[in-house]
């Protein structure tokens, strides 16, 4: 365990044996911290993000730097992230603060110039971020927020809106995610034994429709009507 030690020289093994461990307890790490840390980053998300980056580059550089004194720390700010979210989801003064409501920059077709300067962002920015969302004219948005995580949240004056099929009177089939048969060259039976479908089948279809077997096709759904779809990874001529 040297290597975890401060040294005045490391071996390449020793370097190497640090990286490892670091990647690991850093997978370990992003694993009790959650889904929300790797996700947009919120202000206690930023943060810990830029310390524990800072914390744990200086030993994997710095051979006169131990691993020890790195991992308690961010062993420590990790529990701290912890506590931050806890009081976030009890405490909503302390979740506004770190989390504040959504700034509206657009409303009823006007821009908020005010609330442009409050969140420090420009014009071309405000325009660039619309453009993402297919929104070419600005009069048609009956409300644009800026949101905690940086993005934007657009929505259009319902008389700009698509009609939908609600609004058109029919009647749509449910919705139903299609599963998955057939991923990269391999059956998935957990979805294949929910289905009322056998691996025979499964083969002799592949082999009637497309004249391919298994390992030929990337990915193979089939929905609620029983209707199989198939990619493969090249095409085969029958």
């Amino acid at each position: 365990m040297d290597f975890y030690q401060a040294q005045e020289s490391l071996t390449a093994i020793e370097w190497i044996l640090r990286a490892v461990v670091t990647f690991f307890f850093l997978l370990f790490a992003a694993k009790i911290m959650g889904q929300r840390s790797i996700a947009q980053l919120g202000l206690l998300d930023f943060v810990m993000a830029i310390t524990l980056g800072n914390i744990i580059a200086h030993p994997l550089s710095d051979e006169g730097l131990g691993l020890k004194g790195s991992m308690i720390t961010m062993s420590v700010l990790i529990i701290l992230y912890l506590l931050g979210v806890l009081l976030s989801m009890k405490w909503i003064s302390f979740r506004h603060f770190m989390d504040p409501p959504p700034i509206p920059l657009i409303k009823n077709g006007k821009i908020i110039t005010a609330n442009l300067r409050k969140a420090r962002i420009t014009i071309d920015f405000l325009l660039s971020e619309l453009r993402k969302e297919k929104i070419e004219d600005i009069q048609k948005i009956a409300l644009a927020l800026w949101e905690p995580d940086g993005s934007i949240s657009s929505f259009i004056d319902p008389q700009h809106q698509t009609p939908t099929r609600s609004d058109l009177k029919i009647t749509p089939e449910p919705f139903s995610l299609p599963s998955v048969l057939i991923q990269e060259g391999k059956i998935n039976f957990h979805e294949l034994n929910k289905s009322k479908f056998t691996e025979d089948w499964l083969k002799n279809n592949l082999k009637s429709t497309y004249n391919v077997v298994i390992k030929d096709v990337i990915l193979a759904t089939i929905d609620h009507n029983d209707n199989l779809q198939v990619f493969l990874y090249k095409i085969k001529k029958k």
